[in-house]
């Protein structure tokens, strides 16, 4: 993020300016939790996790397009689990699965507001000889609302930086055009 939720001209140890003051490491922690939760949801297709984490009005724009309101994510969520799952044989005893992992969170509350960005990558074991393997890799830009006491998703931006939306530089995570 180009602009860190910091104290102006306050510096803490090692030069760095310091927190700003109020419940900033709360809402982070509940932000980052809700992000984690999220991810696990997925990878559990949970649809209905999935949902809580969506103000009505959401938006998620992703590979599969844009998906406006928590219908349509729904909609959109229930699809993508349906790929992950694929087909799963009559009388099977394990499945091989994606995780996907989510790190390196910045984020910037402003009152009941909040946008942030974080890295995230996707691990496999569906593979012919059943080794773990990286598969898909990018960052969020996440837009979010405290609403009665909770922090929920307002639009979602994922950027799959394995697939054609890759872009050669990425604003939002405070890059520049490298021909410049």
């Amino acid at each position: 993020m180009t602009n860190p939720n910091f104290a102006p001209g306050v510096v803490a140890p090692g030069g760095l300016p310091a927190a700003a003051p109020g419940n900033y490491a709360e809402d982070r922690a509940e932000i980052e939790n809700l992000s984690n939760r999220y991810m696990i949801a997925v990878d559990a297709g949970d649809i209905d996790a999935i949902l809580s984490a969506w103000a009505d009005e959401g938006v998620l724009e992703w590979a599969g397009g844009t998906e406006r309101g928590r219908v349509a994510i729904g909609q959109a969520m229930t699809r993508f689990r349906d790929l992950l799952r694929g087909e799963i044989a009559a009388g099977a005893t394990s499945r091989q699965r994606t995780r996907h992992v989510i790190f390196n969170h910045v984020i910037d509350v402003t009152g009941d507001t909040a946008k942030t960005v974080a890295y995230w990558i996707a691990l496999t074991n569906k593979t012919p000889q059943k080794d773990v393997q990286l598969v898909h890799f990018g960052h969020y830009e996440d837009e979010l609302v405290k609403r009665d006491g909770r922090w929920l998703f307002t639009v979602r931006r994922v950027f799959n930086e394995s697939l054609s939306n890759r872009a050669l530089f990425y604003p939002g995570l405070g890059e520049r055009d490298p021909r410049e």
